[in-house]
């Protein structure tokens, strides 16, 4: 996650199953709490699928209407195709649920810096995010990766802090 790479200490990504549900509304859920804390330009975030069928595609349109509820706009998204060298490009690699890390681990070859890891794993109640496109929650996925997000801003809070008290 991030949006300009000179200027970056943490690089982040949210990977899922076609790219137009769960992960494109982490991505603009996670661009939303960031901009708000006038962060934008010390993220890079995007997302991107493992698997091909639904690359080129916006987002799904319940998802894009649940967004819109809160306030996020995801217009332009298009869904593209996780790549073997997005390891290197990010910090992390986040997925909904354990089916899909699996997938994406296939892509990267191997995590030998545990980079790849669920959403909800930085969350006081660890778990896999329900996908809305069979359960139609589109809510409760909302609910879900705000309680994810929220987290994973905290965790790079507390490493970013750490680095900072960390003599050179």
């Amino acid at each position: 996650m991030h949006g300009n790479e000179e200027n970056t200490d943490d690089k982040s990504t949210l990977r899922m199953l076609g790219n137009i549900c769960r992960s494109p509304m982490a991505e603009f859920i996670m661009k939303d709490m960031v901009a708000k804390r006038h962060l934008e330009n010390q993220f890079l975030i995007e997302s991107a699928a493992h698997t091909r069928e639904e690359i080129g595609n916006p987002v799904y349109p319940p998802a894009r209407r649940e967004l819109e509820k809160h306030g996020i706009s995801c217009k332009g998204k298009r869904a593209r195709l996780l790549m073997r060298d997005d390891y290197d490009r990010f910090d992390w690699i986040l997925g909904m649920e354990e089916l899909n890390m699996r997938y994406m681990l296939r892509i990267l070859g191997s995590d030998p810096e545990h980079k790849v890891r669920r959403l909800l794993d930085f969350s006081d109640r660890p778990r896999d995010i329900s996908d809305p496109w069979y359960t139609g929650e589109f809510d409760r996925t909302y609910e879900d990766l705000v309680e994810g997000c929220s987290a994973l801003l905290e965790t790079i809070k507390k490493i970013s802090m750490n680095k900072k008290d960390v003599p050179e």
